[in-house]
């Protein structure tokens, strides 16, 4: 076999395995499957990759792995359990807030500060441009590194972070711009130093003081959705989810402490909390589930990005088509309606 044919079969073959975060991955249970065969393929290309012969001789072997992995990899997402979508949109390898503004951007400008002295780093803002049309952008950032982490403090904002979000969204209704936001948090910080400073009234203010605003509103959950850390920058007229995504009251964990005294009882937890974007689209606590690649949207975050800046721009023309008193008037009813259910 020629070398350069070699080679090519080798990278065709190579195209279905996410090398980049193959180390990342290894710590998903359910995953352990996929990541076997993984290995099978990777130890014999590695061995055939200067050796035509051997290669033409293993070619059958090494297809039928790379068959069962496509299938095997399939199947094992079509059905994830909740506690397996939470754990994958935890992943180190995920794209963040910051990163989905750049990627959905033609412009972007990054604000600071809350005016009050504080520029919480865990919720970052500003302007930007997004298929021409100029809009204020709000995302939970909770960093790549472990010291970026600390400094973001996981993507869990402090009282200053919302009341930068709210001055953003008052910005952008004193200029008319559409508001996008963007949510991958586990909460808001509980801690002492948070509470000291008003957490829980920054959030109730920027709650109440979002079904005022004129402008549209439009939410994404890029990750974990969690508690009133993502609820005070969602009051939307629009709220979409990606797929693998979670949207919850209080994260598995926590409401385990809460109802049982139990934290081990997550999984559990996971299962009654109904997190995924699947059951929330049923009960109608969100409008539109954007579809993500096998493996999530951190091995190819292009396609779900292009897809989910067709719909804002889509969407931002549809809100802008109705009166302000209508936006607001169905912003009101969407949420008093969440939680009505017959029996």
């Amino acid at each position: 076999m020629n070398q350069q044919i070699l080679f090519n079969s080798i990278n065709n073959i190579l195209k279905v395995l996410p090398v980049n975060n193959y180390d990342l991955r290894k710590y998903i249970n359910f995953e352990k499957p996929i990541l076997d065969i993984e290995k099978d393929i990777r130890r014999i290309l590695y061995c055939t990759a200067k050796n035509s012969f051997k290669y033409y001789k293993l070619q059958n072997q090494i297809l039928n792995l790379k068959n069962r992995l496509e299938k095997i990899r399939e199947i094992k997402y079509k059905n994830l359990k909740p506690i397996d979508k939470l754990n994958l949109v935890r992943q180190q390898g995920r794209p963040s807030g910051l990163d989905v503004i750049k990627l959905i951007t033609e412009e972007w400008i990054e604000l600071f500060g809350d005016r009050k002295g504080f520029n919480d780093r865990g919720l970052v803002g500003g302007l930007g441009r997004i298929g021409g049309k100029s809009v204020i952008l709000i995302a939970h950032e909770r960093g790549k590194t472990p010291i970026s982490k600390m400094k973001r403090h996981f993507g869990m904002a402090y009282p200053g972070g919302y009341r930068k979000a709210l001055r953003l969204m008052q910005h952008a209704n004193q200029f008319n711009l559409p508001i996008l936001t963007f949510i991958d948090t586990a909460g808001a910080w509980a801690g002492l130093d948070a509470e000291h400073f008003g957490q829980s009234e920054a959030i109730a203010v920027n709650l109440r003081e979002m079904f005022n605003l004129n402008v549209p509103i439009i939410s994404t959950v890029i990750g974990e959705g969690g508690s009133g850390g993502a609820l005070a920058v969602s009051i939307a007229d629009y709220i979409i989810m990606l797929e693998y995504s979670i949207y919850s009251v209080a994260s598995p964990e926590a409401c385990s402490a809460i109802l049982w005294k139990d934290r081990s009882r997550y999984i559990e937890a996971s299962e009654c909390l109904k997190i995924t974007a699947q059951d929330l689209k049923i009960i109608g606590i969100i409008d539109e589930i954007i579809e993500e690649p096998i493996g999530g949207y951190q091995i190819n975050p292009i396609f779900t990005i292009k897809n989910l800046k067709d719909i804002l721009i889509k969407k931002i023309k549809e809100l802008e088509n109705l009166s302000n008193n209508d936006r607001k008037d169905n912003r009101y009813k969407k949420f008093r309606q969440i939680g009505i259910f017959y029996e």
